[in-house]
This record gives structure tokens, sequence and C-alpha cells, in this order.
């Protein structure tokens, strides 16, 4: 049980849920007296479903713009591009609709849009690095919505993930009101999602969670909430795998995705699950969905002697009481059909010397609950996950 801490509480309204996506944000763009909003959706969405012509529909002339050509990874110019297009709109709300670059690309727009950043360059001042607890960021004067179509959760952050295409970094923004004013969940909304990005996000969620009930700072709250989210989401996500089309079994994945990123609601810090996926995904672009399942289970390896009672109710969450955390779950993401080592995502042991100079000096690397007191043992924890 933990003894002393502080449990922060996220600048959200709401999460709204078992409504369709289109009626949900017309009662709340009413709520926030919104009249020009800005679409930033999935082009998936946009040009292969009816689901983004609902939600234009229903927003009628409120609707000013929408955008579909989301990169991957959210970088500066992308988001640069998008503030001048949303200010020439007049906007005074953001939508986002779609996975996780799309929240984080609604995110860092908003910020771009209030500090007029123009270009790359603009966003040198604002990036949080190791130490910084406090955004350089002013508050925004526009706000966002985010709608998901996968379960990475991090529409439950504050924080977003840019890649500097400069230098190929992923860097981490932060501003308290970067988290969206509401969350949209609709499951029908997620069908066309492909089914190893549904399952990766998941795991990407559960991360969220893992790292939440591993940090030294998490909280009792935050325990006990990402429990309960990892033993939905998983149970969902196996639903979901034997029969693609139930909705009842993708809200429930919804529900345990929302559960399992508590601790990102409440500010918990990461480790280095996340803190070496930064660079796997910003400088050698392994899609973001795959990071988890191949450097998580070496990870809570190398973490057990620290985290030996968080997994230990971790292990019964992911169905395996009284067994081992890391084989839980390595075991779930191959049952998912998911890459399993590094080797599987185009990683080899040349590149281990760049990643280990990179994430030596991340934030989160430097939060992990076992510290890397140097290069060669983060060197040591990638030839485990070969």
């Amino acid at each position: 049980m933990r003894k002393a801490g502080i449990h922060n509480f996220p600048a959200i309204d709401r999460v709204v849920y078992g409504k369709a996506a289109s009626d949900a944000l017309k009662d709340e763009t009413e709520r926030l007296n919104a009249k020009r909003v800005f679409l930033l959706a999935s082009r998936t969405l946009n040009t292969k479903t009816d689901e983004i012509e609902k939600i234009r529909r229903a927003l009628g002339d409120k609707h000013v713009a929408t955008f579909d050509g989301i990169a991957q990874h959210t970088t500066r110019k992308q988001a640069a591009e998008v503030a001048r297009q949303a200010d020439d709109a007049k906007t005074d709300l953001i939508v986002a609709v779609g996975g996780g670059s799309a929240i984080d690309l609604a995110k860092i727009v908003i910020m771009a849009m209030e500090h007029d950043i123009r270009d790359e360059a603009g966003f040198d001042p604002f990036s949080m690095g190791p130490g910084m607890s406090h955004s350089p960021f002013r508050s925004p004067g526009v706000r966002q919505i985010a709608i998901p179509s996968t379960l990475n959760g991090g529409e439950y952050n504050a924080a977003a993930l840019v890649t500097d295409e400069r230098h190929k970094l992923k860097q981490i923004f932060f501003h308290p009101q970067m988290m969206p004013l509401a969350i949209i969940l609709d499951p029908a909304l997620t069908l066309q999602t492909p089914s190893n990005l549904w399952m990766g996000s998941g795991t990407r969620s559960m991360d969220h969670g893992i790292e939440a009930l591993c940090s030294p700072a998490g909280t009792p709250l935050a325990d006990e909430v990402v429990l309960a989210g990892i033993r939905i989401l998983r149970e969902g996500m196996l639903r979901t795998l034997q029969q693609p089309d139930d909705l009842e079994a993708r809200r429930q994945s919804q529900y345990g995705s929302w559960l399992a990123s508590y601790g990102l609601q409440a500010r918990v810090p990461m480790g280095a699950s996340h803190g070496i996926g930064h660079v796997l995904g910003g400088t050698f672009e392994v899609p973001h969905y795959y990071c988890t399942p191949v450097i998580m289970p070496s990870l809570l390896r190398y973490n057990k002697p620290f985290t030996e009672e968080a997994q230990k109710r971790l292990a019964t969450a992911l169905g395996a009481p009284g067994g081992d955390a890391a084989d839980a779950f390595a075991a779930f993401t191959r049952a998912l059909g998911l890459p399993g080592c590094l080797a599987d995502v185009g990683i080899g042991e040349e590149k281990f010397d760049q990643i280990s100079k990179i994430a030596i000096n991340h934030r989160f690397v430097q939060a992990n609950p076992r510290p890397f007191k140097n290069e060669a043992e983060i060197i040591d924890l990638l030839r485990m996950a070969a």
C-alpha cells in the first residue's frame, strides 16, 4: 500500500458513452457554445465510411473544415501547417476523430494556435525535457474534443508526442489544458479499425496502466482503477479477436482502455517502456502500437526486483493469478498475433547503441522504477528483448 504522495485530477469535463458520436458531438458543441468546429479526421473514416459525414451533418453550419492527411507519427511541421489552417478558419473548437496520431495532433495544434507557431523551429522553447515539471505553454484559448477509433488511451493524457523531423526525435509537449474537454466513446466508430491496430493499441493502453501501477509515484486510486482496466481490456480484446463485429466487446475494450489509462489522467510518470518506445517510433519509425509487445515483457523482468508486489497484482489482472506477469503479458500479446521481439519490428543489435544514447536522457527512462545507471544497462535490456 502506498504511504505518501499526491493524486492529480485532470482538466477534463466528461467522458460521454452510450451515444452515437455524431449525436454526442452535437450536444457537446451546444454545451460549449462552439460556433466554428475544425475536424481532424482519420482518412480511412473520412473516405471509406460515412462516420465523418454523419458528424459533419450533425454539426451543420458549425463545421468549417476537415483535415484528414494525418501523419502516423505527429510532426512539428504538420502541427504548424494545420494550426495556420485552423486560424484562417477562425476555429473555436478542434475535434479529433481517429487514432492516437489524430488526437496528439489536435493537442499540439491548439498550442501552436495559442503561440502563433508557424514552423518547426517555433516549438523549440516548449518541449518538456528531464526535470521540467511546469509547462512553458500558456493556457490555450481553443480546446479540443477527442473521439477515439483505437484503444491506446492517449486521449486521457494532457501531453502530446511530437516528432522533430530535423533530428528524428520524438518529444513530449505538455500543458494541463491539452487534455480534451470531452472524450466521446462510440464502439460503432471502431468497426473499420484494422485488427493489428486495434489489438496493438490496446496493449499500449495496458502499458499506461502497467507503468502507472509500477511507478514509485503512483497513487492508491490510480492503482485500483488501472488494475480493473487491464482486466476488462484483456477480456474485451480477446472477445473482439474471436468476433470482430461484436459491438459489446468493443465497448468493453473502450471502457478497459479508459480505466487502464487512469494513471495518465493523474499524471503518474511513465517508465522505460514508454521512453524506449518513443525512441523506437520517433527515430526508427516502428509503429507506436508495436512498441509495447516487444519491450514490456523484458522490462517487467528487468524491473521485477523493484516492483514484485505490483507485478503479483498485474499477473492476476492478466488472468494468471500466482503466475509471472512478464510471461502472462507475453502470452497475451502472442494470442493477439502481435510481434514479440525487437527483431520482429526490424530493430537489430546494430541499432542498440543509438537507442541507448537517446533513451538515457528521456524523462520516462529516468523515471523507471529500477534506475538505469548508464547506457550499457539499457543495451542489456534491449538484448533481453531482441
